[in-house]
């Protein structure tokens, strides 16, 4: 499974996934910057079955019947790599049940 990490996701969060996932971030791919319309597009395209990002407002800025590719919204305290690795287990549990184009929240 390929999971693509946005910006407002620290890139040492995609090591605490097993093999199984390939994790690759905005920055790795080379799309830092780009809007999120656009890096759900490219994520699309690129054959990316998530894109995961600490975002709340995505839900507003995004079309949600158009959704190229799931989104995960990782809801912490903060941002930071200690509040988000608990988050792993539900991340993992969200994304091998059958995904569907809509937006999840993963809440601590």
């Amino acid at each position: 499974m390929k999971l693509l990490l946005d910006e407002s996701v620290p890139r040492q969060f995609g090591r605490f996934f097993t093999e199984t996932f390939e994790v690759l971030t905005v920055q790795k791919m080379g799309w830092t910057g780009r809007g999120n319309g656009d890096l759900l597009r490219l994520a699309a395209v690129r054959g990316f079955d998530a894109f995961i990002t600490a975002d709340r407002g995505i839900e507003h800025q995004q079309n949600l019947d158009r959704l190229p590719i799931p989104v995960l919204v990782l809801v912490a305290r903060r941002t930071r790599v200690k509040e988000l690795r608990p988050l792993v287990p539900r991340v993992v549990d969200v994304v091998t049940d059958a995904l569907r184009r809509r937006v999840y929240r993963i809440v601590e």
